[in-house]
């Protein structure tokens, strides 16, 4: 299960605004996606001194497996911005991720900027995803299909993305103990999208971007992601010092995007997740989604 979600998007009013603004000025010209790499098995004897990243995340998978199920409270905002005028949408949820077997169940809710809200429930069961947004009917589908691979926010699974940060050249994760907790962290200042494509963490930010970006073109705005700039990124997962259970991950980052007259459509998403701690039962799916 090596999914994630990106808020609602609730960005439409601006990306319409921003057609008309380019009618108005002309053309300006111009112009579960890969995963990250299925974790090892951790480490089936602890090591006496964990230093290296790749060891806190043994230490982190085996903790967390411990567990029968967990529960995260997760918090989102991502937003457009053009000329002043910014479009933005909120998601809070909770959700409760099943350990052994594998299942997640988050229910939410996103808020425009203009006040406008959608209830969201979404199960993962057997790599199957079902999705109800509002007063829609139920949809289902493999949990790896793209239009759900970006609804699905599953808190665990950024342990094998972490790994997969490590594994890479680069030395892009870096470790620092302090005030009883593990800190790991990827970060990337402002650079074309372009010089860092490769980097599995940028991969992933382009990816949480496809929808919006495709909202932009349909609307007649030009994306075109060798001209992107990455404008920040900053991942971080926090680990207890003690434990080393998943404490919060925090992913944020953004993308400017070249427009007409030469300004820029700025982009931007931060979502963040905090563990309440464990939980019992098992995640079972409503008798009426049940085959």
């Amino acid at each position: 299960m090596r999914t994630r979600r990106r808020t609602a998007a609730l960005v439409l009013p601006l990306v319409l605004a921003l057609a008309a603004c380019g009618a108005e000025e002309g053309d300006a010209g111009g112009a579960k996606a890969p995963e990250a790499t299925p974790s090892a098995e951790a480490s089936t004897k602890a090591p006496e001194t964990p230093e290296s990243p790749e060891d806190f995340l043994d230490l982190a998978e085996k903790a967390m497996a411990d567990g029968r199920a967990w529960t995260f409270s997760v918090t989102g905002q991502e937003g457009l911005t053009f000329q002043g005028q910014k479009s933005d949408a909120t998601y809070r949820a909770t959700v409760r991720r099943g350990m052994d077997p594998e299942a997640l169940h988050s229910q939410g809710v996103s808020t425009s900027s203009k006040g406008t809200k959608r209830n969201e429930e979404i199960y993962v069961v057997d790599d199957t995803a079902y999705v109800k947004e509002g007063d829609a009917a139920w949809k289902d589908a493999p949990a790896s299909a793209p239009e759900m691979r970006n609804k699905i926010e599953d808190p665990v699974a950024v342990v094998a993305e972490f790994r997969a940060y490590a594994q890479a050249a680069g030395d892009d994760v870096t470790v620092t103990e302090a005030g009883g907790t593990v800190e790991l962290r990827v970060a990337s200042e402002r650079q074309k999208l372009s010089a860092v494509r490769d980097r599995a963490w940028a991969k992933k930010a382009e990816r949480e971007f496809d929808p919006t970006a495709e909202q932009l073109r349909k609307a007649g705005v030009p994306v075109n992601k060798e001209q992107l700039t990455l404008s920040r990124l900053e991942e971080v997962l926090v680990l207890d010092a003690t434990t080393y259970r998943i404490k919060s991950h925090r992913f944020a980052f953004g993308f400017l995007v070249p427009y007409a007259g030469g300004q820029d459509i700025a982009y931007e998403q931060d979502v963040r997740e905090e563990n309440q701690g464990a939980s019992e039962g098992t995640i079972e799916l409503p008798a009426g989604l049940r085959r």
